[in-house]
C-alpha cells in the first residue's frame, strides 16, 4: 500500500510517501513551497498543482491529511484550512481515498502518547522508517508521520476488525 501523507500549509506544505510491502519503506518526502509575494489564489493554485503532480507521480492507494488543530491566530487557521481544502480536492478529483487524522491521533499512533513533543514524533518517525537522520524540513517529517499514522490505523483495523 502506497500512502501519501500531507502536512498542509500555504507557505510550506509537507509531503511524505511511504510504501508497505514486507516492511515500511520511504519512497520520497519533501515540501511544496510558495512565495509570499504572490497572491493567495496563486499560492493555493501552486499547492493544488503540486498535490496533483505528487498523486500522478506516486499513484498512492490512500492520502492521509492532518486535520486542522485550533490555532489562536484565526487568519492562519483559515489559510491552512484553505490549503487543506485544495489537498482534499486534488485527492477527490484523482479518485484517491482520503483519510484525515488529528494531531492527537498522529501522536498516539507514532509515539504512543498523545501529548508527545514535535522532536519525539520526528525521532520515532526516523526510527520506524529506518532513516539515518531526521527528515528535513519539519513539514516533511510531519507528513511522513501522518502517512505512518494511516498505515498503523489500517493495520489495527485488519488485526482487530475495528
Amino acid at each position: 500500500m502506497v500512502v501519501l501523507g500531507i502536512d498542509p500549509g500555504i507557505a510550506i506544505c509537507g509531503y511524505g510517501v511511504i510504501n508497505e510491502k514486507e516492511k515500511i519503506e520511504v519512497i520520497d518526502y519533501g515540501i511544496i513551497e510558495t512565495k509570499r509575494e504572490i497572491s493567495k489564489p496563486q499560492r493555493l493554485k501552486r499547492v493544488f498543482e503540486g498535490y496533483l503532480e505528487l498523486i500522478e507521480k506516486f499513484n498512492p492507494d490512500a492520502i492521509a491529511v492532518e486535520e486542522l488543530f485550533f490555532n489562536k491566530n484565526a487568519k492562519t487557521a483559515i489559510t491552512v484550512g484553505e490549503a487543506r481544502g485544495v489537498a482534499l480536492l486534488a485527492a477527490s478529483l484523482k479518485g484517491v481515498e482520503i483519510y484525515e487524522y488529528t494531531p492527537l491521533q498522529i501522536k498516539q499512533m507514532v509515539v504512543g502518547y498523545g501529548r508527545a513533543k514535535k522532536n519525539q514524533i520526528q525521532e520515532m518517525t526516523r526510527v520506524i522508517l529506518n532513516l539515518k537522520e531526521l527528515p528535513k524540513p519539519d513539514d516533511a517529517a510531519d507528513a511522513l508521520a501522518v502517512a505512518l499514522c494511516h498505515l498503523f490505523y489500517k493495520n489495527i483495523e485488519k488485526l482487530y476488525g475495528v
